[in-house]
């Protein structure tokens, strides 16, 4: 039997690590093995014995395969082999020459600059890749700022990834829930409860309709509608299908597979049945499967080399083994914590110390600082997922998905304001900014989201409901936003006078 300071030092362990050597990785790594050396009362060769279990325990137990944990491990491997294999063809490339002759007005330049990353969902580094390269021509040709440009990639990349179950991040989100025993439901409808109540997702893409709409920020756009020293490449008229057909293949594949093998598990003709008896996970790997296939046969009859996309499918293969591996010590670690009730010393402690009333608001900042010092929101998903909820159970089981909710808002939140956060960086030099200029440019924006964020989740500590919740959310943020409009017009005018 351990004691509660004892068995709190893994968690500590991994906490101090993510924060200072910002390898989530190696922090997990380190939290995994103390805590086997605990339980096992230091003992080496049981220590081992014990990983060995744990570590065959995720694929294979009692007798049966896994099949969750598998089925989302190769959906993650698919979608990094879908996003490779679309980011290095011409895909983008065509689809930009596309909307490079559909665009009129500046405005549209800006709007489509935000609708595209919201379409382009099913990986928030891809988007950051593909929406910035695709819309450089447009904020040439448009006198749209590089900045700008910077903060609605950002800005519609993992806000929108966060949202979505059948973008990279839905597997990995999902699979997490699916490890909480103290859910009900299934992990897929909790995933979408969850998003509904992400407000700091909600408010940013709100904010950037709304700076794209009234070009709020940045600096005055030329009040030419051509930029006179971009000459555009407009005898390439481009398609929109390399890019567009594999995503809505991805998309209705996986719901249409979804409500299949939910109807054939069940007597019911009710849609939302339907999907609570969804084989999400192979449903889910299936329609990936089929999007990749389609992807592989769309390159190769526009021409692509069977050689070159078999080394991207490759690239594609080898850069989700990062994930994965989180993903994977996500699971230990999580079996870990469980062991050493870690969750319950925890909230035992917040029961008598935190005040409920503050128990979202505490995790949106916890988690947003977490975000920021590693400038990891999957690693800050995988340590305090589970802890936020076990938290949230034990002092109020009603705040039990909103503390989910605060956990990822607070975490989306501190990745997009991070200097060091990959997409960050991508944004910015997807859209030909340096990663100072795209934060310092878009941190106002972020804190009118965080402090539009922070309204909702009081609103539902104080159980006023989550349209209450929202309403305020979307007032707040859309408010202060018109008010720095008029602000800026105001001064115009008396500048000029």
């Amino acid at each position: 039997m351990t004691t509660p300071i004892i068995s709190l030092l893994p968690l500590f362990l991994t906490l101090i690590l993510a924060l200072t050597v910002r390898n989530t990785l190696l922090a997990l790594g380190v939290g995994i093995v103390s805590g086997s050396f605990i339980l096992n009362h230091f003992s080496l060769v049981a220590s081992l014995e014990h990983l060995s279990r744990l570590l065959i325990e995720q694929f294979y137990q009692q007798s049966q395969w896994q099949a969750w944990h598998l089925n989302v491990l190769a959906t993650m491997i698919l979608l990094g082999v879908m996003t490779k294999l679309l980011s290095r063809s011409h895909a983008v490339d065509e689809f930009s020459n596309w909307l490079h002759n559909k665009i009129l007005t500046p405005r549209q330049a800006r709007l489509g600059m935000v609708f595209l990353g919201w379409f382009v969902f099913i990986d928030g580094l891809f988007s950051c890749l593909a929406v910035g390269n695709i819309c450089q021509p447009l904020s040439k040709k448009y006198g749209v700022k590089s900045e700008q440009l910077a903060y609605f990639v950002d800005s519609n990349a993992s806000p929108v990834t966060s949202l979505i179950p059948f973008s990279s991040w839905g597997p990995y989100v999902i699979a997490i829930l699916a490890s909480m025993t103290f859910l009900s439901g299934s992990a897929f409808s909790n995933f979408v409860d969850i998003a509904q109540m992400n407000f700091y997702a909600i408010s940013t893409l709100i904010i950037s309709v709304l700076v794209a709409w009234f070009g709020i920020g940045f600096g005055a756009s030329p009040n030419k509608k051509t930029n006179e020293n971009y000459v555009a490449d407009s005898n390439k008229q481009g398609s929109p299908w390399l890019l567009l057909l594999p995503i809505l293949a991805l998309l209705v594949g996986s719901l249409g597979l979804m409500l299949l093998s939910g109807a054939m598990a069940t007597d019911s003709t009710q849609l939302d049945q339907w999907l609570a008896h969804a084989d999400i996970g192979s449903s889910m790997r299936n329609a990936s499967l089929f999007a990749v296939l389609l992807t592989l046969l769309l390159l190769k009859t526009s021409g692509r080399k069977f050689n070159a996309l078999l080394k991207d499918t490759w690239i594609g293969l080898n850069t989700m083994t990062f994930a994965c591996s989180i993903l994977l010590f996500t699971w230990l670690i999580g079996t870990i914590v469980k062991e050493l009730s870690i969750a319950a010393i925890l909230a035992d402690w917040a029961q008598q110390h935190l005040s409920s009333q503050f128990l979202l608001s505490g995790l949106f900042l916890l988690c947003a600082t977490m975000a920021f010092a590693t400038g990891s929101s999957w690693g800050t998903f995988a340590i305090m997922l589970p802890i936020g909820g076990e938290i949230a159970h034990i002092i109020d089981p009603q705040l039990l998905l909103p503390a989910l909710s605060a956990v990822m808002a607070g975490s989306v939140f501190g990745d997009h304001c991070s200097p060091i956060s990959d997409t960050s960086v991508l944004s910015a030099t997807s859209s030909g900014c340096t990663p100072h200029q795209h934060v310092v440019t878009q941190l106002p924006f972020a804190f009118v989201g965080a402090f539009s964020t922070l309204v909702g989740f009081q609103l539902l500590n104080l159980s006023l409901g989550y349209g209450a919740a929202l309403s305020a959310v979307v007032c707040s943020c859309s408010l202060f936003l018109l008010s720095m409009q008029k602000f800026k017009e105001l001064r115009s005018q008396r500048a000029i006078s």
